[in-house]
């Protein structure tokens, strides 16, 4: 996909935010989409500081976990701050104020699946780990906990076709596992958990090939759960 595509409309499937690219022009010069939770932020923030906050930073994903399988966000200390369509560059640009400004025990990572597809163009493997890095220093900096999810299997981006995904979601996967064990965060295998043939998620899993259904939430909760239930108690 090429910039020149961005300014076709994000797409819905179903009760899914489909990830495609958002054009600057569609929020208003807003790239980063920094006004999706600006008031919001501001709203927490006037509340003062919760004990053990969550924020889940990421994509579309993240976003549709929140309005697919709510069970896990029927906590109030967890808070979704995913947006459709975004790359790990525009989840730099808006860490601070959603994620950092928030002061929460931990973050909840989970980017690079757009990357990959070429939502903001093409991008090299150094970019997206760079980004990865600088969002993980700057929650340590900040002290807060950071678990690294790795990126859901799929062998097909539908508004993507020409990308062939799986190999690269597979390396990158193995690079936040070994920055993960080497940094001292918790990485978490998402994609081992929904993976069935060629790289391609569980059928029963996603309605789209790319996106989790209600069934791919409750297993990423499953998985996600003793982590969120250990950060409660624990720091690191």
């Amino acid at each position: 996909m090429t910039v020149r595509d961005c300014c076709r409309p994000a797409l819905l499937v179903g009760a899914l935010l489909i990830a495609g690219p958002v054009c600057a022009q569609e929020n208003g010069g807003d790239w980063a989409a920094l006004a999706t939770y600006h008031q919001r932020d501001l709203d927490l923030i006037a509340r003062g500081p919760v004990a053990h906050r969550m924020v889940f930073m990421g994509d579309s994903i993240t976003e549709g976990w929140d309005r697919d399988h709510q069970s896990i966000f029927a906590d109030p200390r967890h808070i979704n701050r995913g947006i459709s369509g975004q790359t790990t560059t525009q989840m730099l640009i808006r860490f601070r104020q959603d994620v950092v400004a928030l002061h929460p025990e931990t973050v909840i990572l989970l980017g690079g699946t757009n990357d990959i597809a070429g939502n903001g163009g093409e991008v090299d493997d150094a970019t997206i780990r760079g980004n990865i890095r600088s969002m993980v220093e700057l929650a340590r900096a900040n002290g807060i906990r950071v678990v690294l999810l790795s990126i859901l299997p799929t062998n097909r981006y539908w508004w993507a076709p020409q990308v062939a995904p799986a190999a690269r979601i597979a390396d990158h996967n193995r690079w936040l596992r070994d920055y993960a064990a080497e940094a001292g965060l918790t990485f978490v295998d998402m994609h081992g958990a929904m993976l069935a043939g060629d790289g391609a998620i569980g059928p029963a899993l996603s309605n789209d090939g790319v996106h989790p259904n209600a069934a791919g939430y409750a297993v990423m909760e499953r998985v996600l759960r003793p982590v969120l239930t250990r950060s409660a108690g624990e720091r690191r």
